[in-house]
């Protein structure tokens, strides 16, 4: 067996990231929105969960269009979040508690508000105008016939120039022109300024969505569909191997810091070179080939669906991912986050009679594979999908704008599917406040929360967590204690074992004479299985209490530890 060997062990590797929605974490000044100082609040319980960096969604200066992913102030904090002074308390107060700090650093494109693009719409021929992505109309039309993520055209006119720009997202969202040197240098200069206030690192927006193609051509457009689907012409573009190794060169390298880049669309092949061991761009990247991996079988619906994900399929996405970048890259392991729906509803069950053992059970099968793993907050307590039935119980700009052009537009379903669509994958689902207890609001606020909470708060919360020693939180914090414990949680080489099984997910790691067994049943049902491991291995965690021995029941996971001169 091969032996996986790190020639140069980095913080980010031992790691484990909590990323934290301030909006719904906590509120502290009774407005019913999370803020700053709610998260100082509870920096206790997330030391006492024993994770090593926090992640938190942007917190700038921003009109919310996108809920802070459309930036007008990158210097400036949002004022329903807090004030500079609060930012300052809370990075020292999470640096007193042994945790790190990684921001959110959103710079394929800024709000519409910002400073630079109020100055780039004004004409053709000013210091700013060639900030952002700028085209003539063709035949009086947009420049091509490229789709916004979040539904219409990628382009919007504007008549003091006479011409379109580009949003890739919301038309309050438009794209930096990244070809132009002096953005890059602006960029550099933003992140020089938290950097230097000692934060520890970056979470990055879309990164591969920074280099476009030359020319812009047209998208490949699904039949019926009103626009061309943009993600295959803009993700992994020409120069985005310079643009992240100038970042390097001329931020990165200069901080002790932690990167992920989100990067919707790459591949391993690719990744090696983004997410490479040798440090030249980012430590690692989000991959989406794992959350994407049920789609509706009618093209015009993207990723509306209601579909489950298949076992096999996601066996074949998470092992290749973990044999194609051993030893050349390094992984980031997550199963939600801020756009993903609820894990456990997602991947296995929020049935009541089997939801805890599910959410168990997928987070063990996460934190045993090889890279950073990431818990998004409430799913160290297993919170669930909010099950929505009516439009207007959501939120989320994708969401609704989906709907309206799905179903008003280009009637390619009914508002009944639509619903069950949002329902199963909308990102609002990952965005109702954090479940504290049972009391009114879930203790998330004392004032009407901004957005409805998930009804299910009653059972589910941290309060109910902490009180049994049994809890999904036990358990995550068990497996974060293991992880900082084992080197071969954290380096194994990474083998798959009998990967066309549609029920269970198990696979060896191996490092230095030893071998990691990890059985994950995935189903209801009572299964049995022989991997092959010798008597006196240690069973490190089982999620039932106590080893059953080849016996796999209702969702059961459970890790073996061993010598290979035992076997």
């Amino acid at each position: 067996m091969i032996q996986q060997k790190v020639a140069t062990h980095q913080w980010f590797q031992d790691s484990v990231v909590y990323q934290i929605y301030p909006r719904s974490f906590q509120d502290s000044n009774h407005d019913g929105i999370g803020d700053l100082n709610g998260i100082r609040s509870r920096l206790d319980y997330l030391q006492k969960l024993g994770v090593d960096v926090l992640w938190l969604n942007p917190i700038y200066k921003s009109p919310d269009k996108d809920n802070g992913y459309d930036i007008a102030d990158y210097e400036a904090i949002q004022p329903v979040f807090g004030t500079m002074t609060d930012f300052d308390q809370l990075l020292a107060d999470i640096h007193e508690h042994g945790l790190k700090l990684m921001m959110d650093l959103v710079v394929n494109h800024t709000s519409d508000q910002h400073k630079w693009f109020q100055a780039s719409k004004q004409s053709q021929d000013n210091p700013f105008s060639d900030f952002y992505i700028w085209r003539d109309p063709v035949d009086g039309h947009e420049p091509n016939n490229w789709g916004s993520y979040f539904g219409g055209p990628a382009w919007t006119y504007v008549p003091e120039r006479g011409q379109y720009y580009l949003h890739l997202f919301a038309p309050g969202q438009p794209d930096l022109n990244w070809e132009n040197p002096a953005v890059r240098e602006h960029v550099y200069d933003l992140m020089r300024f938290w950097l230097d206030k000692g934060v520890d690192g970056f979470r990055m927006d879309v990164i591969n969505f920074i280099s476009k193609p030359a020319g812009l051509p047209d998208a490949p457009q699904p039949t019926g569909a009103k626009y061309g689907n943009v993600e295959p012409m803009v993700a992994d573009g020409p120069l985005l191997n310079d643009y992240l190794q100038e970042m390097n060169r001329e931020v990165l390298s200069h901080y002790d810091v932690m990167t992920v880049g989100e990067m919707p669309s790459s591949v391993p092949a690719d990744v090696v070179n983004y997410a490479n061991l040798n440090g030249s761009e980012l430590n690692m990247v989000f991959q989406f080939e794992h959350v994407t991996l049920a789609a509706n079988p009618d093209a015009r619906l993207g990723k509306w669906n209601d579909q489950s994900v298949k076992l096999v399929d996601l066996k074949h996405a998470l092992n290749h991912w973990e044999m194609d970048l051993d030893g050349k890259g390094w992984n980031s392991l997550y199963w939600n986050n801020h756009d993903q729906p609820r894990a456990v509803s997602r991947f296995a069950t929020d049935d009541p009679k089997y939801r805890v053992a599910a959410a168990k059970m997928l987070g063990g099968t996460l934190h045993f594979l090889q890279g950073t793993p990431y818990v998004y907050e409430g799913e160290e307590i297993g919170m669930t999908n909010a099950h929505f039935t009516e439009l207007t119980q959501y939120e989320d700009l994708e969401s609704i704008n989906g709907y309206h052009q799905i179903v008003d537009e280009e009637r390619a379903t009914d508002a009944t599917h639509m619903l069950k669509y949002l329902e199963n994958i909308s990102r609002d689902n990952a965005r109702t406040p954090m479940q504290w207890d049972a009391s009114q609001n879930a203790g998330f606020s004392d004032a009407t929360p901004w957005f409805g909470l998930n009804q299910n708060y009653v059972q589910i919360n941290v309060a109910t967590a902490l009180a049994k020693q049994d809890s999904v939180f036990y358990f995550y914090q068990k497996l974060i204690q293991l992880r900082h414990q084992y080197a071969i949680i954290r380096y194994g080489s990474f083998e798959p074992l009998d990967e066309e099984d549609p029920q269970v997910y198990a696979y060896r790691r191996h490092l230095d004479g030893q071998t990691l067994l990890v059985e994950s049943n995935f189903t209801t049902d009572t299964l049995t299985r022989n991997y092959d491991h010798p008597g006196n291995a240690t069973v490190l965690i089982d999620n039932y209490g106590q080893d059953a021995g080849q016996t796999l029941r209702p969702y059961e996971m459970k890790a073996y530890l061993y010598s290979d001169a035992e076997n």
